[in-house]
């Protein structure tokens, strides 16, 4: 790799770290349940909201990069995270929080479209999942990062200028405008990647092959999981060893921790390793995570099954990504990027679910839906490549 290459990985990877910001939303969901003394299906409208914009931007954001570009999609996208983390500074309120999620979904719809693309201008061929994996074991730092901060900001460990567990939104706001600053000023060769000839109805037509729809299933289903897992766990521990929410928050710190261990050694394996047999092995630490979740009542066995689905999640998404993005010629993957980041609307559509699961059977009912999403991954494993 030249030097200019490793120069622009630097910035690529500040992003990846911005980009783990969407991640806050659920810790941040439980504080907000908490104040506002909600439900959990009221509560998980929060995570669904952030998730449902996916739906919404990412083909448009596929188009975009064919009129500006994969890094200047990328700047506008940290623009519209930085003003839906100033948002929270001046309260928590339902509208509030309504209003900052929203925004944080739609600046991590343009991130997550327009990223993982103008890696693949950067690194080519086979290193190209285990890049993608390096990316998320960035992005997974600000992801276990978060629950602490909110955590010590709650208890007044670190000083939070009166916000509380709101200070995570100005900290994690300055790194963002940081990682704007070095991509803007670092010169990226995008080569010939644009083609303004898309069409909506040609990015969705690229649904009609089966490895691209049944890839975007993949991504709806670990995104389903990772948010889910991410929302659900603290209120596992509260309702099966009686914590409170400042004590449960560390199990949203346990899975990220174990995602950026799985995100770290993924880069690795993925090298060196059969992909297919890498991801077998993960989907089945994702299955036993889901009944150890379901069915467990003791402290090591909860926080063995978090670990797990930590570490087994973790490269779901670069596998299933670099799948697609493989499966068609570099002028369609603007669009097929766009696509597989309207997957991440299983971020909306997993913790509605769950949130109606949980308030009806507990949350063995949300693990459930969960659970659903591993066995689809299941089906997906003869797709992978060797």
């Amino acid at each position: 790799m030249s030097e200019t290459k490793k120069l622009a990985l630097i910035p690529v990877m500040l992003c990846f770290f911005a980009m783990g910001f969407v991640d806050l939303v659920g810790i941040a969901s439980n504080y907000v349940k908490a104040d506002l003394n909600l439900n959990d299906s009221t509560a998980n409208i929060f995570p669904s909201l952030v998730f449902f914009w996916f739906l919404i931007f990412s083909v448009p954001t596929g188009m975009l990069m064919n009129e500006i570009g994969r890094r200047k999609t990328v700047l506008l996208s940290l623009g519209v995270t930085a003003v839906s983390l100033l948002l929270p500074v001046f309260g928590d309120s339902f509208g509030i929080m309504l209003v900052s999620f929203s925004f944080l979904g739609i600046g991590n719809a343009l991130m997550q479209t327009s990223l993982n693309p103008l890696v693949s201008t950067v690194i080519k061929g086979d290193n190209l999942a285990s890049t993608l994996t390096f990316g998320q074991f960035v992005k997974a730092i600000a992801s276990f990062m978060a629950p602490y901060i909110a955590m010590w900001g709650a208890m007044a460990a670190i000083p939070s200028f009166g916000l509380g567990w709101r200070v995570l939104f100005p900290i994690y706001m300055v790194i963002g405008v940081l990682a704007s600053a070095l991509l803007a000023v670092t010169p990226i060769d995008e080569g010939d990647t644009k083609d303004k000839s898309s069409t909506f109805a040609e990015c969705f037509r690229l649904l009609g092959k089966p490895i691209v729809l049944l890839s975007f299933l993949g991504i709806m289903c670990h995104v389903g999981i990772d948010v889910g897992t991410n929302t659900t766990a603290p209120k596992i521990l509260m309702e099966r060893l009686g914590l409170t929410l400042n004590d449960a928050a560390f199990a949203t710190s346990l899975y990220f921790i174990f995602r950026t261990i799985g995100c770290l050694t993924g880069a690795y394996f993925l090298r060196v390793l059969n992909h297919r047999v890498f991801f077998i092995v993960s989907v089945v630490m994702m299955a036993l995570a889901m009944l150890g979740l379901f069915a467990g009542t003791s402290a090591p066995v909860l926080y063995t099954a978090i670990a797990l689905v930590g570490y087994g999640n973790s490269n779901i998404f670069s596998l299933v990504f670099s799948q697609a993005l493989l499966s068609v010629p570099e002028k369609q993957q603007n669009e097929v990027s766009g696509l597989m980041i309207m997957g991440l609307f299983g971020g909306t559509v997993f913790p509605l679910l769950m949130g109606f699961a949980g308030d009806a059977l507990g949350q063995a009912g949300a693990v459930l839906v969960m659970a659903a999403g591993v066995v689809y991954l299941f089906t997906y494993i003869p797709k992978i490549r060797h």
